[in-house]
């Protein structure tokens, strides 16, 4: 059932439903005339800033024949919009994750990420990620003129997801009625403040041009954005997994069964990010059979930060020395350990450097020609994504060894779990570059590139006399061909011929406080620099353990579709819609390697690869029934797919055979998944007031036919590898062994789902529909009720995080809030958005590249603006000023094991200020 708690926010919700449903059906004949009249004038009266940006989106969703949410170029950019997921977790039933402070990726409608795709002018895009789902910080706000939220799909839609369909897009300067020009620029401040040698100030600038030419027959749009952000972070970790120890002596003083985590962080991150992005448009129009539109994005970043920290174990493992021992334990009514001084440990001081540089290009040609009634459109497109890293560490001691040390520890209550060490470690002197327990450091060098071209050639005719019920229909072909490749070279980073050193005062920065976790200061240094100084670190990726870790992924998919435009009346209510169908053949491959270290010398890295081909058909309706009063009533079924996650379409593999039974076994990824399908339903009701206002309630049932879970199988079919094996180890096997020709496999699989439900209530109101005398003033808010009774086994990589036992959706808020009150009059400008979720279970990358899951608290963003803008009468027209405050409440980012007495990571990235102008020609 559907957790549908009262809160403020949802009874305002339905009492403004209820108020406004009550009124529409009160409305006298006369009044719904009236209210026509006024609808109409609306659209000849000239409207500014949040209102504009409003109720543009407002038409695009009344227009729709699908049920979609938008955001128009006026909206973004008018909160402090770090990344322009930002504004799209505004949109009812969406839901942001942040990823180093800002929002990063998607959630649509209680789905990861990994079930919604992400378009650019209606083209599927690369990322630059190990997946397919887009990291939304890379598509600066300031480019985007529109974004198109598609809950339902049609046949005529492709690259559809099952959660939903994100369109991005750019300007198309034809459409404008003359020239702009435009010019912006912020300077923000992070509340953390320096560390670490990075300042916490950022600036960004920005500027587009949009004109027409040759007699309005040519049309061109240019903008450019530029970005400098400082990174600042505090974050305290604990070792996963949180597990009941077995014994009193398993960590001595702990009682046995009480749940203990064996090591405990706290660091400081600070960094730079810098990012330039570049849009082009170029539009054609000689007449009116012909428009040709050419559409270019490039985007480019480079971001660097270091993590100074200091790192305990608790699990007994300090170098062989004086063994674990706890005192003064307290251990919660849950059964987990609070706190209690560890003794005889050996504490580590690090340096973790991440180096990243990405780029994504992407072109598109787009031609529409018309014959008479039959309307022909041809689009060409390609676009590629590249990222590489330089991952290092350093690892620091003091010397000489062992300098053990009693470690006060407090993980309850505050808002940091906390720890104090006896001995001091902020002199950077008395720290060496020596092989500690956890080495003296390791590297890695990963890189990914993802290329994806497409071709679309598409039709629309009208119907044939007799088929009253339709306008037209569309007939269409897409093509697109994808492959994305990776290689993650690794390596120790070795001590040089120098031997034990301390890190000289040169590459010094000024020592970091981790107070906020009762650590004190640390030393933070150039690791960069340290390691080209004093180490030696070669990569590569020919160690056994490093072949599986390179592959590629080969997707074609060609999309054929029908769809027949519904218009017609039902007794006097008209019914606007569509009803098609489209059929998807997928050929999907991936080629990789493995190990076998049983054979001879040169033949130990053996090929694989796999793939399949099948073919799925996607039927689809929308309906919208436009009832008296500007009340719409939408209906919607659909078959959906979401593709399963590249990197788990890897043919890697990890192979051996067990020689004292014979039994073959692996792990790796699965070239031969099937995507994840759904049957879905939806249903809504949107009341509207003109562009000006709406309210809606909406509910939607999705059955996922198929799940994709990480499992363990047996009977996996190893022909291949095992014939490869006998060839070099047949000869040697125990007499009586018979090496079996089928095994046990970890990997993806496809498995049995089931349903997720939802109920969405949106309203958005201009307070003067009820008042004159609240003129300006409005609201805009909506609440997400989300249940499913899904459940997966979790990926045995992730056990340690979120246990053994079946977990949660990932993504699956069963709470999302959004609420967003302004203030819009003669010029000033006044908003504040809170955006509030529920526990979920959130993706994240560990050190390893690998994908972990986490509980995630859930979290309530605060964010306002502050603006005015200069009127037409004044000498300063055109120009506006604002000042901006995101993270108002300094909201963290938490995550547990379990239970919420378990912490895994917290981590505050601060409160970011920004003031800015704007300039419009």
């Amino acid at each position: 059932m559907l957790n549908t708690k009262r809160n403020l926010l949802s009874v305002a919700l339905a009492s403004a439903i209820t108020l406004t449903a009550a009124s529409a059906h009160a409305q006298t004949a006369e009044e719904q005339a009236k209210a026509k009249a006024e609808a109409t004038n609306l659209d000849t009266v000239t409207v500014t800033g949040i209102r504009r940006g409003i109720e543009s989106a407002i038409s695009v969703k009344r227009d729709s024949t699908s049920i979609v949410e938008a955001i128009s170029a006026e909206d973004i950019g008018k909160l402090p919009d770090v990344s322009i997921a930002e504004s799209i977790a505004r949109l009812p039933g969406l839901a942001a994750q942040r990823v180093a402070g800002r929002a990063q990726v998607i959630s649509v409608r209680g789905l990861s990420p990994d079930f919604a795709t992400t378009l650019l002018n209606g083209r599927e895009v690369v990322s630059t990620g190990d997946n397919r789902s887009v990291e939304f910080d890379q598509y600066p706000s300031e480019l985007i003129s529109g974004v198109t939220v598609y809950k339902t799909p049609d046949s005529g839609l492709v690259g559809q997801g099952l959660s939903g369909t994100l369109d991005l897009q750019t300007v198309r300067p034809l459409s404008y009625n003359e020239r702009v020009i435009a010019l912006s620029g912020r300077y923000q401040k992070n509340s953390l403040g320096e560390a670490a040698g990075e300042d916490p100030y950022g600036s960004r600038a920005n500027f587009s041009y949009v004109d027409k030419f040759a007699d309005n027959t040519i049309g061109l749009a240019i903008g450019y954005s530029h970005s400098e952000m400082s990174k600042q972070e505090n974050q305290v970790g604990l070792y996963e997994p949180w597990q009941a120890l077995g014994g009193d002596d398993w960590r001595p003083g702990v009682p046995g069964g009480t749940y203990y985590s064996d090591g405990i962080k706290a660091l400081r991150r600070t960094g730079h990010a810098k990012r330039d992005g570049v849009m082009a448009t170029l539009q054609f129009r000689p007449n009116n059979s012909w428009t040709s539109t050419l559409d270019t994005f490039y985007t480019k970043a480079k971001e660097y930060d270091t993590a100074n920290q200091i790192e305990i174990h608790l699990g007994g493992y300090n170098g062989g020395y004086d063994p674990l021992n706890l005192t003064d334990v307290v251990v919660g009514s849950n059964g987990s350990f609070e706190s209690g001084v560890a003794h005889n440990v050996y504490p580590l001081v690090r340096g973790m450097y991440n180096h990243r540089e990405d780029s994504i290009k992407a072109i598109g040609w787009n031609n529409e020609f018309n014959f008479g009634d039959v309307r022909v459109v041809a689009d060409v497109s390609w676009s590629k994504a590249e990222r590489d890293e330089l991952n290092l560490e350093n690892n620091l001691q003091l010397l000489p060894a062992p300098m053990l040390d009693s470690v006060k520890l407090n993980f309850a209550g505050g808002s940091f779990p906390k720890f104090t060490p006896g001995l001091d470690y902020s002199d950077y002197s008395k720290l060496y570059l020596t092989n500690t327990i956890y080495g003296s450091g390791y590297g890695k060098t990963p890189h990914v590139d993802d290329e994806l071209k497409g071709f679309k050639l598409a039709a629309t005719f009208p119907v044939p006399e007799g088929f009253t019920w339709f306008s037209d229909f569309d007939v269409g072909v897409n093509y697109a061909d994808r492959s994305k490749n990776k290689t993650q070279a690794e390596g120790n980073i070795n001590l040089g011929a120098q031997g034990d050193t301390s890190i000289a005062a040169d590459l010094q920065y000024k020592p970091v406080n981790l107070g906020f976790a009762g650590a004190g200061y640390i030393p933070a240094w150039n690791v960069p620099a340290a390691v080209g100084r004093y180490m030696v670190f070669n990569p590569t990726t020919t160690e056994s353990y490093l072949i599986p870790k390179q592959w590629t992924v080969d997707e074609k998919i060609t999309t054929t579709f029908l769809r027949a435009n519904i218009s017609t009346q039902i007794g006097s209510i008209p019914v606007r819609g569509n009803v098609g169908i489209q059929a998807q053949h997928v050929d999907q491959s991936s080629h990789s390697n493995y190990w076998d270290g049983s054979q001879a010398v040169g033949s130990q890295v053996i090929p694989i690869n796999e793939g399949k081909k099948y073919l799925d058909f996607l039927p689809s309706l929308n309906l919208a029934f436009e009832l008296p009063a500007e009340n719409t009533v939408r209906f919607a079924l659909a078959r959906q797919v979401a593709r399963p996650r590249v990197d788990e379409m890897r043919a890697s593999m990890e192979f051996g055979v067990d020689t004292n039974n014979g039994t073959p076994g692996a792990s790796g990824g699965n070239p031969n998944l099937d995507p994840w399908v759904a049957n879905a339903v939806d249903l809504s009701w949107e009341k509207y007031f003109g562009n000006k206002a709406y309210v809606a309630a909406a509910f939607f049932y999705k059955d996922l036919k198929t799940y994709v879970f990480t499992e363990k199988r047996d009977g996996y079919d190893f022909t291949d590898q095992v014939d490869a094996w006998l060839l070099a180890n047949g000869v040697s096997l125990p007499p009586g062994i018979v090496v079996d020709k089928t095994g046990t496999y970890t990997a993806p699989f496809n498995g049995k789902g089931g349903s997720l439900r939802g109920l969405e209530l949106t309203a958005s109101l201009p307070l003067d529909l009820f008042s004159d005398a609240l003129r300006g003033f409005g609201v805009v808010a909506s609440a997400g009720f989300n249940d499913s009774n899904i459940t997966i086994p979790p990926d045995p990589a992730t056990v340690s995080s979120v246990g053994s036992d079946p977990i949660m959706l990932p993504g699956l808020s069963k709470r999302v809030y959004n609420f967003t009150a302004y203030y819009e009059n003669n010029g000033f400008e006044v908003r504040l958005n809170q955006r509030k979720r529920s526990d979920f279970i959130g993706e994240i990358g560990n050190f390893n590249g690998a994908r972990t899951l986490r509980y995630v608290k859930g979290e309530d963003v605060l964010d306002a603006q502050l603006g005015y803008s200069f009127g037409d009468g004044t000498m300063f027209k055109g120009l506006s000023l604002f000042l901006q405050a995101s993270n108002l409440t300094n909201s963290k980012y938490e995550t547990y094991a379990g239970t919420k007495d378990r912490p895994l990571e917290t981590v505050e990235w601060g409160r970011t200020y920004q003031v800015g102008v704007n300039y419009k020609f």
